[in-house]
């Protein structure tokens, strides 16, 4: 299954190869070493789904389920706008996909993106404030 997702911050490709692995493009600051305590943080399950293996090595990339919410740490942070959402204590610009949502962290560099698909209903993205508070709130904030 090819999916593309496009949000504000990226732009990349990802494909599911068979049931098991899940094709990520490394961000382009995913070996800041912020990124790495993102990746001891991830969640176990996101919208009651199990974390899946990936294509790429050292934890800053994630996805969970299929079709695959996926998590990047190493984005750049966006620009605010009216999209920005505040979930469990973190700050979030929201963007609609043609198969779903994307979200990126705001005010926090490295940026984490996630991508939901349509299928996951709900708080998703809430799942993700734990691995995104490993990264320090700038003074940048929804308003």
């Amino acid at each position: 299954m090819r999916l593309l997702a496009a949000s504000s911050a990226a732009t990349f490709l990802l494909t599911a190869c068979g049931s098991s692995e899940v094709s990520v493009t490394k961000a382009e600051k995913a070996a800041n070493p912020l990124c790495a305590k993102v990746a001891q943080h991830w969640p176990q399950k996101v919208a009651g789904q199990e974390q899946r293996d990936v294509s790429t090595s050292g934890g800053t990339e994630a996805a969970w389920g299929d079709p695959a919410i996926i998590a990047r740490c190493g984005v750049t942070s966006p620009g605010a706008d009216e999209h920005c959402v505040d979930a469990n204590g973190v700050d979030w610009v929201y963007s609609e996909l043609s198969d779903g949502a994307g979200f990126v962290t705001f005010g926090r560099e490295p940026a984490i993106q996630v991508l939901v698909p349509s299928d996951y209903a709900g708080d998703a993205i809430g799942a993700f404030a734990a691995a995104a508070k490993q990264i320090p709130q700038g003074n940048r904030k929804c308003s």
